[in-house]
């Protein structure tokens, strides 16, 4: 369709050059004093001018009859549900995704009051260092910090063995800093 718009107005736009052409070589011929003042170049300028004149009239027609459906301003996305999906899951999988680094394990047991019991008595030692509570059968494990490296961690290591002798480092998933 937009083709057979096309090809109509190149067709309208060579009628009008052609006719321009005759009207202008009418002029011309009309009488020996226009052929000896008339200058080739000037000629050519009219020529070039007419010809850009019409150029710029087809294109706005073109671009005119292409933009005659109005904007609404709104934007209607197709798309398939399991595309929804996909994207909470992965949402759902980021936000919950933790980093690799080290804890230091200060007791694992079988007793849970025990494990219980130095979660407290590390808490109240350092208060601002989380502590995590595991059960891996048939033990429960008390692991805090959260080290990105092993240095960090050797470092808190010396702090609180003080207190729990049996401490050691061990590689865990760690929870993301906290933003301030």
């Amino acid at each position: 369709m937009f083709i057979i718009e096309f090809a109509e107005l190149i067709e309208d736009g060579i009628r009008v050059i052609c006719l321009f052409m005759i009207k202008n070589k009418a002029w011309m011929l009309g009488s020996a004093s226009n052929l000896i003042t008339l200058r080739p170049h000037t000629f050519m300028n009219r020529i070039i001018s007419s010809f850009t004149f019409i150029f710029f009239c087809l294109f706005s027609l073109c671009v005119k009859s292409q933009t005659a459906v109005t904007d609404t301003g709104k934007i209607e996305v197709v798309q398939d549900y399991k595309i929804k999906e996909l994207l909470s899951k992965h949402s759902e999988v980021n936000s919950k995704s933790n980093l690799k680094g080290y804890r230091i394990k200060i007791h694992f047991g079988s007793d849970k009051t025990k494990a219980r019991e130095v979660k407290s008595k590390f808490i109240l030692r350092f208060p601002d260092v989380p502590a995590y509570e595991k059960y891996d059968q048939p033990n429960f494990n008390i692991r805090v910090g959260d080290f990105r490296t092993k240095l960090d961690a050797y470092r808190f290591l010396k702090e609180v063995q003080a207190e729990f002798p049996s401490a050691f480092i061990v590689q865990d998933d760690i929870e993301l800093p906290k933003i301030e």
